[in-house]
């Protein structure tokens, strides 16, 4: 595939400055050339891209090393992709920034299950010196993790001290339902136990879009034994884990897996506000696997569902009525949802939401705001033309 000419027709508008597209193709060089066309155009910044793990690296990153050449190309693999069109599996959904309106500087933190908090901090301040201010311009970050890395928590929090008060979204790479081996994606290089940070500034305006469709129960339990390195617990109220938790949600304990585990969320109280802290797995019979930190002693609540097409549609309606349409909403939004959504059956009426408000990202193995990894949460960056609404 040969790369695009810079010599094509320059027919774009202000409203082209983020350009989005997908595709489904099953062959690296026939998707990223699809993908090539959507978001071509001649003054890229940097591209941002959604990976299925179906897809051959090696081929993948030939392909991309052809269509954007001296371009960055960052992301991640997924758990799923958010398309243009909505949820896809065995796809890629991408995201084109121009230079008119976005400069950009990124950094590998590699081996991050080992790499100090001051190292990481030290990275993040390095490059805040290093990215161009322009008058009226504004920052944000972004940060991919490998998800399987279990330092999530640890990455975030320090780049959230070391950004402030620029602030961070992000979600964790995926490896569809497999939890195996996750990756970043830089330069069209994959990467494991890394974590890509990405600092953006933009005369855009961007307003953060997070939430969730969970109320707290009055059932509560109490995490008595724990590997925290491991994010396992191993008793609840000191009792085996996975048969406390089926017994305080009614459910016998054959029947915990990744629908009930959706229903059912733990959710935790921090900064005035509750937090998902989602469980993945049953291992060992006996013990529960989480994707967020946990540690002894830490007071977990079942959270109770409510209508998540209705919260989502709310949360839509309220940002558009505040801001307009949106360009592009960036967003993160947790495996676990998808597959509760999915379930009920709301698939394509998420997806139409999705469409309706310029939605790309990916299926995440957790999600980063506020300094913290959490999950179960839809974290989103919603970007507007610099002319209209307000700025967060």
């Amino acid at each position: 595939m040969e790369a695009v000419a810079d010599n094509r027709p320059n027919k774009l508008t202000e409203g082209d400055a983020i350009r989005i597209g997908a595709s489904s193709k099953t062959d690296s060089g026939q998707a990223i050339e699809e993908i090539q066309d959507a978001i071509w155009q001649p003054d890229i910044a940097f591209v941002i891209l959604f990976v299925s793990p179906e897809f051959d690296h090696d081929q993948l990153s030939q392909a991309l090393s052809c269509a954007f050449p001296d371009v960055p190309v960052l992301g991640c693999t997924t758990a799923g992709e958010i398309t243009p069109d909505g949820y896809a599996e065995g796809a890629i959904a991408a995201v084109s920034f121009s230079r008119r309106h976005f400069s950009v500087c990124n950094r590998l933190l590699d081996q991050i299950s080992t790499k100090g908090i001051g190292e990481i901090s030290e990275i993040a301040q390095s490059m805040v010196a290093e990215i161009e201010s322009k008058p009226g311009w504004k920052k944000l970050a972004l940060l991919f993790a490998d998800g399987i890395s279990l330092c999530e928590d640890a990455v975030v929090a320090a780049l959230d001290a070391a950004l402030a008060p620029i602030p961070l979204f992000g979600g964790s790479a995926g490896d569809g339902m497999c939890f195996q081996e996750t990756f970043v994606i830089r330069n069209g290089v994959f990467h494991s136990d890394a974590a890509l940070l990405i600092l953006v500034e933009t005369d855009y305006r961007f307003v953060e879009v997070t939430f969730d469709h969970f109320l707290p129960t009055q059932k509560q339990m109490v995490v008595t034994d724990a590997k925290p390195s491991e994010r396992v617990v191993c008793e609840i109220n000191g009792e085996p884990a996975a048969e406390e938790y089926a017994r305080i949600i009614g459910y016998p304990k054959k029947q915990l897996g990744p629908f009930l585990f959706a229903s059912f969320p733990t959710l935790v109280r921090a900064g005035g506000r509750n937090h998902v802290r989602a469980i993945q797995s049953v291992i060992g019979e006996t013990c529960l696997k989480f994707l967020s930190a946990i540690d002894v002693g830490l007071v977990l609540t079942i959270g109770e569902a409510q209508d998540i097409h209705g919260e989502m549609k709310k949360q839509f309606h309220q940002l558009t009525q505040e801001n307009g349409k949106p360009t592009l909403v960036l967003g993160f939004d947790c495996i676990l949802r998808k597959i509760e959504i999915v379930t009920i059956g709301e698939k394509q009426r998420i997806s139409q939401i999705f469409k309706d408000n310029n939605v790309v990202g990916f299926s995440t193995y957790g999600e980063q705001h506020n300094g913290m990894h959490v999950n179960q949460t839809f974290v989103g960056v919603a970007f507007f033309q610099p002319q209209t609404g307000r700025t967060c």
